[in-house]
């Protein structure tokens, strides 16, 4: 505002009409983009990228007729000086114990190492990055909103197993059952083991799960299950054990190159 010599002033509380043409043009432009989706018949896009040049592509019809005067307001302008805007902000975080940070008002987990360190973290405008000592620990979808958490309950697992009490009122409790599977057979320990001592068991499976491989893991409760067995971390432990997992891996003989036989066809097609 200052280098076009203007000075700016704020609208009055409840006095929406100040801004009307900002507020106009906003839902003129919206009303337009909902049309051209009625018209397209679809509102599925293939990529964001996609989804941007149909944006694009309303915005300049829309603004086709107003080339002139567009033409007159830049000419009475001064030229404004132009620098690239930054790809990203850079924030410095330290990890909390639970191995979370906050980035926006919204929870990320770290992997548990990083617990009480300081770490950098990129927000770009749809992903966020985390790093420490120049390493890159991190790097998801930012999330949109406030309060919002993206738990791995791989990088939380390990303070979690050394303060079982603390698991019946973890803020993200719900992120510790990466699926059904892992839901049901927690309820199935709590009828047999309430409190306490079934959430150690839980998290004894969760833990297991987080050093070898979930889908194992899933795997042998769901067989526990059918089976009507008790579901302990042992049970799974021994059922992932006994269960063959080398594959066959066929042998494959290499042919003989005989060179007689491209001798055959160079003299073929000689002749």
């Amino acid at each position: 505002m200052k280098h076009f010599g203007m000075k700016p002033r704020t609208t009055a509380v409840a006095a929406k009409e100040q801004n009307g043409d900002v507020e106009s043009a906003n839902g003129a432009f919206k009303r337009r983009l909902e049309q051209a989706l009625l018209v397209r018949g679809s509102r599925d896009f293939t990529s964001v990228e996609e989804w941007q040049e149909f944006i694009d592509r309303v915005a300049r019809k829309a603004n086709a007729n107003r080339g002139k005067r567009v033409a007159e307001d830049l000419a009475a302008m001064r030229e404004l000086p132009v620098a690239k805007l930054p790809e990203y902000v850079e924030e410095e975080v330290c990890v909390s114990e639970w191995s979370t940070v906050r980035v926006k008002h919204c929870a990320y987990s770290v992997p548990s190492r990083l617990m009480r360190k300081w770490v950098r973290v990129r927000v770009f405008e749809d992903k966020i990055e985390v790093r420490f000592a120049e390493v890159l620990e991190l790097a998801c979808e930012r999330l949109v909103g406030r309060n919002l958490c993206r738990i791995d309950y791989r990088h939380v697992i390990w303070s979690l197993i050394r303060k079982p009490g603390a698991f019946a009122r973890y803020v993200y409790r719900e992120e510790m059952f990466p699926s059904v599977v892992f839901r049901e057979a927690y309820d199935g320990i709590q009828a047999l083991h309430a409190g306490t001592k079934g959430d150690l068991e839980y998290l004894r499976i969760l833990h297991l799960a987080a050093s070898t491989m979930e889908a194992e893991v899933a795997v042998a409760l769901s067989l526990l299950q059918m089976a009507g067995k008790t579901i302990t971390a042992d049970a799974v432990k021994e059922m992932i054990a006994s269960t063959p997992t080398s594959i066959d891996v066929p042998q494959l003989v290499s042919p003989t190159v005989m060179l007689s036989e491209y001798d055959a066809l160079l003299t073929g097609a000689a002749a």
